[in-house]
């Protein structure tokens, strides 16, 4: 690595993955080569059938690709064990979705605890709630919460575990847009304070306003890398 390079968070060489065989085989991915540098925010921008979620999921340890190589730091992610890849998703990522799949049943703080029981260097559920702005909301339950303020709790969930990498699939596409900007505030503090990777994949492009990287996916491929030299703060962006 050359002197004052910053270190990769992940890499892929040749990633493809493939759903089916035959003439009824559907080709996700088609020979990803990609490099993210560790501390980013990087978006993954594309229509709803392009590939970013499957690139997601696969760097996530959540899928395995039908070939090429992944590599989480130098960790080669595509060699990994059912266990190796748990212990990975465990240890190391967070995960936020469209939907909060938040427990019902639980408050704002027991949904966060239930994360921090299985990681090895958790913050306390209460620090997490309050770096996302939900001190005082601790004690409520998801029904009595806002759809931004659930979003907000899956956050805090995500990254109580104090992972190295915070993975966001489409997470302000069920808010709107005040919503959507208090999210994408929250998912650069997280960059910021925390110092995670974080990808962001979704199909709207006035997010990608925010981002470190952009890289455009359209039929299985990346057709582009951008980087954004200004970075819009989340609320100069256009929603």
């Amino acid at each position: 690595m050359p002197q004052n390079a910053v270190p990769l968070a992940f890499r892929t060489t040749g990633l493809t993955k493939v759903y089916g065989e035959g003439e009824a085989a559907v080709h996700a991915l088609r020979g990803v080569d990609l490099e993210i540098p560790s501390g980013e925010i990087v978006v993954l921008l594309g229509a709803s059938g392009s590939g970013k979620s499957t690139l997601l999921n696969i760097i996530g340890g959540l899928d395995r690709a039908s070939d090429g190589t992944a590599y989480f730091e130098n960790d080669e992610l595509t060699a990994m064990s059912d266990a190796e890849l748990t212990a990975y998703r465990r240890e190391h990522v967070g995960f936020v979705f469209q939907f909060y799949n938040l427990m019902p049943s639980l408050t704002a703080y027991e949904n966060v605890e239930l994360v921090t029981e299985i990681a090895d260097d958790p913050m306390a559920p209460e620090d997490a709630l309050a770096l996302v702005g939900l001190k005082e909301r601790v004690d409520h339950f998801p029904a009595q919460l806002s759809g931004g303020e659930q979003q907000r709790v899956a956050i805090a969930r995500a990254i109580a575990k104090n992972p190295r990498v915070l993975f966001c699939d489409e997470p302000t596409g069920a808010l709107d847009s005040t919503t959507g900007r208090t999210v994408l505030e929250v998912l650069k503090e997280v960059n910021e304070k925390l110092g995670a990777t974080v990808l962001i994949v979704t199909h709207a492009a006035n997010t990608a306003a925010m981002a470190d990287r952009v890289i455009h996916f359209a039929d299985g491929a990346i057709r582009e890398v951008t980087k954004n030299t200004h970075k819009l703060t989340p609320d100069q962006i256009e929603w």
